[in-house]
């Protein structure tokens, strides 16, 4: 699923037609980086896959003073058909990706198991800095938020939130699991063979 797609369409159905420069004040404006996964560096890419798919197209070309022609976008009635669907599948779908810190906690490094309590503690000062920050900035922009931005953006503390549940977890538990990993290791493990 792809959020920027959703972004540009929306965008575009709801506002009329505009250009790119107007789709990334906008962004800018609703902060959409900070509550979703949208960049604004992104946008311009978007813009070309949407038109190749026939999903946007050009509506004109604008021309301000000595700033560059500027194309302006329109979507197509294919884009809002797509779009529709995009928001349909967007509430229905659940999205949890994979972290790869999950696999490598199952195969930790036996010559590094010394490292490990500190590498999770600055993983978990880092998610609660994270939370502070995020919380102060939701209070900064509360007055410009909208009732579904704010619980959007909601959505981000709590996941934090049970982010810094399950590493408290494993801190009290990474006594047990580097003594695991110690008595789970063979001198065959480490490529010697028993005389």
């Amino acid at each position: 699923m792809s959020s920027i797609r959703i972004f540009i369409l929306s965008a575009l159905s709801e506002r009329g037609p505009m250009h790119g420069h107007h789709l990334r004040l906008l962004s800018e404006e609703e902060h959409l980086d900070q509550w979703t996964d949208i960049t604004t560096g992104g946008l311009y890419g978007a813009i070309k896959r949407l038109a190749a798919e026939g999903l946007i197209e050009e509506a004109r070309t604008e021309k301000v003073g000595s700033y560059p022609a500027r194309k302006v976008w329109r979507i197509t009635e294919a884009g809002a058909r797509a779009l529709s669907s995009l928001k349909i599948s967007a509430l229905r779908e659940i999205v949890f990706r994979p972290d790869p810190f999950d696999l490598a906690i199952t195969r930790l490094d036996p010559d590094r198991l010394d490292d490990l309590e500190s590498v999770v503690a600055a993983r978990l000062g880092s998610l609660r800095a994270m939370l502070t920050d995020y919380e102060a900035h939701m209070r900064t922009i509360a007055g410009y938020l909208s009732p579904a931005e704010t619980l959007a953006m909601r959505h981000h503390v709590v996941r934090l939130q049970a982010e810094i549940t399950w590493h408290q977890e494993l801190v009290a538990r990474l006594p047990q699991l580097t003594q695991d990993e110690k008595a789970r290791r063979t001198p065959h493990d480490h490529g010697q063979e028993a005389s």
